[in-house]
């Protein structure tokens, strides 16, 4: 008794450092007992990766994107679960099922009923970060949100594409726009589960051994149309040429056809101007002239009327007078005027009893 009781105090002394103070083993236990509680305490999320808390007590979900470290309350008062959320690549190749991101290539009817595949259709993907609480509710823990994609990649993609013709297949264009059909609906099932396809690669269709035979047939076809296409081209290049040549050429005999005609049009033009001078300047000497002419007529008819105004006047005066004269001297005057002038007088009878003489000028008189 006395033995345990002497190694009792021993111990106790050794814990207890001089002068009753703690001992530094005591600090050491409590810093790792620290440790150990903050460590498990805490969780890291790297990048590419989410974390979502669960409070036990309350139900409530809480996602955490921002790497580092987040704090996990101990003795069930918190769940915290690391979800990846890094892209990941899905494929679609092989004869068999090898995991589940490797599964048998996509195989579809198109709508004209001929069958094609796809050697390696590769899927793009990742779990949306904001809805990681969703992906883990509906999925699970770690990656389980895998098994998601093969039933509805599949189904969706055989249905898109097999709405699509052989032709339309194997066109860029229509073939694009099935992929972005695929994608749409697909995004829209993932999308309710957290899930989200970012790229849909397809390699070029395989087709059965007559098809392909058909295929570079018609691509043989093709290319040959696009070498005529090149040479229709590049006649209509040289065709545009010498066209262009041409109206170069004449337009510069117009050019100059048209500065000759200009030269010679200001040459008629002045030619004009001078003549019209010359014609007015002559028109202006002739109608001075005429007017000169008009005048110096004018004055002497004026004059030629006054004389003729006098002589009739003047012989008037003089009929006027001889009329007031005696009958001796008209017949004066008569025998005047008849001085020189024979008259015969013969009688003739036309009947027995002549009723008038008759007179002749037979000398003429003055």
């Amino acid at each position: 008794m006395t033995d345990a009781r002497a190694a009792s105090r021993k111990f106790w002394s050794v814990l207890k450092g001089a002068g009753g103070e703690a001992s530094r083993l005591w600090i050491a236990a409590a810093a790792l007992c620290m440790v150990l509680f903050f460590a498990h305490s805490c969780a890291s999320v790297e990048a590419g990766q989410v974390a979502v808390r669960i409070n036990n007590v309350t139900g409530n979900m809480e996602v955490i994107t921002q790497p580092g470290v987040i704090l996990r309350l101990p003795f069930g008062i918190h769940d915290v679960y690391i979800l990846d959320v890094s892209p990941q690549t899905f494929h679609m190749r092989g004869e068999t099922n090898m995991s589940a991101l490797i599964v048998k290539e996509l195989q579809v009817r198109a709508s004209d009923g001929s069958n094609f595949a796809f050697n390696d259709t590769t899927i793009l993907f990742r779990a949306i970060p904001l809805k990681a609480d969703e992906t883990l509710r509906d999925s699970g823990l770690d990656h389980a949100y895998y098994e998601w994609l093969l039933p509805y990649v599949r189904t969706i993609l055989r249905d898109e594409f097999g709405r699509e013709s052989t032709l339309g297949v194997s066109n860029p264009t229509t073939f694009g726009q099935a992929e972005d059909r695929a994608k749409q609906r697909v995004n829209k099932l993932l999308g309710e589960h957290g899930i989200e396809i970012t790229s849909i690669v397809t390699p070029r269709p395989r087709f059965s051994k007559e098809y392909e035979d058909l295929i570079e047939a018609r691509n043989g076809a093709e290319n040959q149309l696009a070498v005529i296409d090149s040479e229709l081209q590049r006649a209509k290049t040289e065709r545009d040429r010498k066209l262009a040549e041409v109206e170069r050429d004449q337009n510069k005999v117009i050019q100059t056809k048209r500065a000759d005609l200009e030269a010679a049009l200001a040459t008629a033009a002045t030619q004009s101007t001078q003549i019209h001078r010359e014609v007015d300047s002559y028109k202006i000497d002739k109608v001075a002239i005429g007017e000169a002419a008009k005048s110096a007529a004018k004055g002497q008819a004026l004059e030629l009327k006054g004389q003729l105004t006098a002589q009739y006047q003047s012989r008037q005066a003089e009929i006027d007078a001889f009329r007031n004269q005696p009958v001796e001297r008209v017949m004066e005057r008569l025998g005047e005027r008849l001085k020189g002038v024979t008259i015969a007088i013969e009688p003739i009878r036309q009947d027995g009893s002549p009723q008038r003489v008759q007179l002749e000028n037979v000398g003429g008189a003055k």
